[in-house]
């Protein structure tokens, strides 16, 4: 291992281990990730993997396997159990406009990990050493010593930082003497993956993702490539079902199926609770380390990935020299209140929707666009002092503000379409929303890790010095979903909006100082 180029140190080879890991490979990161069992997770555990998710995942180049493992979805269902009537969809295609990939898709967390695994060996060869257990680290002024437990005896490892993604009984936070806030609620979640027919032999036209709530028991039915899921509440002291009582519970939803086999069960505790601390100088907790957000409405593991999508490029920026260390602060002063005030509220609704306290109108958004947004795009905002909420509570697409995830518009470069969330997905890039054919003063040189380009209706011209760095928005959609006439817009690598300000001439100048500011910032 390069002891003068130390590696990040992932700690915890689950979904979220292995995607921090994608993340900062794709951003030229070394990076090892250290799992202390002989295999990966053959746990029934999360099996939906929301559109923000795959955003993500497409940004880290690993999308294409995930999506050839999985079961693409584009409608979430709301049932009334009693009845198996609709209380409403969320359908997917509301969008159409704002995302490449306008569906949800479901496979089971057992059969994501070796997926993410193969793409991590393929990119970055031995990265993952299995059999390694952390048994202590300790931080000095240029990295962390890490000393783990091997099949070949103890092995001291050096590393820049550690990122701990080693779930909710986290040995680091331990270790850093780290507490979580929060509760634990007394009600259990069963979760049991079937084989039954119900295409052909017992025809049942379900949403393959679909909610049946109910005062007394609710339960939710996930259709995953190989088996059916269903998920309910298992009551405080209850002891875990046998197989010939899960089957006799799914016929009593589903009603009367021919054979049904029960492939694996899992019985999990239900949390709330978010940790008080997210780094210790260059060590930092991710996903269930940090945050044990109830896994309804597919918030587990997709929050977790929230972390793993604001990390990485701010260890790239500090790593390269673009950016001090006060840069890594911002991402748990970003993140911790996306746990506590975003994911939280989600929760909570979540709950009292399928307990029926709360109609599921009230918990998402307004129908159409709101409710995609709300349950697929996690409505997600950044940086925002106040109070916040992931709820989009209108039917129609809203103007974007500062600290909201860009929509992911397309444009047109030299060669063909580009999408903007391929533009920034290893740099800051300023839009100048303006007109190309005044000769916008763009400037030519940036600060490294800036890039500054125009978009406009009309195409540059051949003498205009810009047709490198202009894009082609016909019929000015990028201009129109802002809503914020002439413009200059500043995105992160991890697609979120830095800044927004009305263009004028001195609109670059004023783009470079505020991105100064933005990787010197304290968070």
């Amino acid at each position: 291992m390069d002891t003068t180029n130390p590696p990040v140190a992932v700690i915890g080879g689950g979904p979220i281990g292995l995607i921090t890991a994608l993340g900062l490979v794709s951003h030229g990161v070394p990076v090892v990730v250290f799992e202390a069992g002989a295999d990966l997770s053959a746990d029934t555990k999360a099996g939906t993997i929301l559109t923000r998710t795959l955003e993500v995942l497409d940004r880290y180049d690993a999308l294409g396997p995930v999506l050839g493992a999985s079961l693409r979805i584009d409608e979430i269902g709301e049932l009334d159990r009693a009845t198996g009537v609709s209380t409403g969809s969320v359908l997917t295609s509301a969008l159409a406009g704002e995302t490449r990939f306008p569906f949800v898709v479901n496979i089971p967390q057992h059969e994501l990990e070796p997926v993410l695994a193969d793409v991590l060996e393929r990119r970055a060869p031995g990265s993952l050493r299995m059999r390694h257990r952390l048994d202590d680290f300790e931080q000095h002024a240029n990295g962390v010593t890490l000393r783990l437990s091997t099949p070949g005896g103890t092995v001291t490892v050096e590393a820049s930082h550690v990122l701990a993604c080693d779930g909710g009984r986290s040995t680091i936070r331990e270790r850093l003497g780290i507490e979580v806030s929060g509760y634990t609620l007394e009600q259990r979640y069963m979760l049991v993956d079937l084989v039954c027919d119900l295409d052909i032999g017992n025809p049942r036209d379900y949403p393959y993702l679909a909610y049946f709530g109910d005062r007394e028991e609710w339960m939710v039915l996930v259709r995953q490539p190989h088996c059916w899921r269903f998920v309910f509440p298992l009551g405080p002291g209850r002891p875990e079902p046998t197989s010939d009582e899960l089957r006799d519970k799914a016929r009593h939803f589903i009603g009367d199926v021919d054979e049904i086999k029960v492939l694996g069960s899992n019985v999990y505790t239900v949390h709330h609770r978010v940790a008080t601390s997210w780094q210790r100088d260059r060590v930092f907790l991710l996903g269930d380390a940090a945050h044990l957000i109830t896994p309804m409405w597919a918030l587990g593991l997709n929050t977790g990935v929230l972390d793993a999508s604001n990390l990485p490029w701010r260890i790239a920026w500090v790593r390269r020299g673009w950016a001090g260390e006060a840069l890594l602060r911002g991402y748990e002063a970003e993140q911790a209140p996306v746990a506590v005030r975003g994911s939280g509220e989600m929760a909570e609704a979540a709950r009292a929707v399928m307990d029926r306290r709360l109609d599921s109108t009230t918990g998402m958004g307004a129908g159409g666009w709101g409710d995609a947004m709300t349950r697929t795009l996690l409505g997600v905002r950044l940086n925002v002092d106040g109070e916040w909420s992931m709820v989009r509570d209108t039917a129609t697409p809203t103007p974007i503000r500062v600290g909201e995830r860009v929509p992911d518009l397309r444009v047109f470069g030299r060669r063909g379409p580009v999408h903007l969330h391929e533009l920034c997905r290893d740099s800051f890039v300023a839009l100048h929303l303006t007109d190309a054919r005044r000769r916008p003063p763009i400037p030519a040189h940036d600060p490294a890790g800036l890039r500054q380009v125009v978009v406009s209706r009309w195409d540059a011209p051949h003498d205009s010095g810009l047709r490198d760095r202009a894009y082609f928005d016909p019929g000015e959609t990028v201009r129109t979903r802002f809503g914020l006439g002439d413009v200059v817009v500043l995105l992160r690598p991890d697609a979120h909006i830095a800044h927004v300000e009305p263009w004028t001439t001195d609109s670059g100048r004023h783009v470079q100082e505020r991105y100064r500011q933005e990787v010197r910032r304290e968070g």
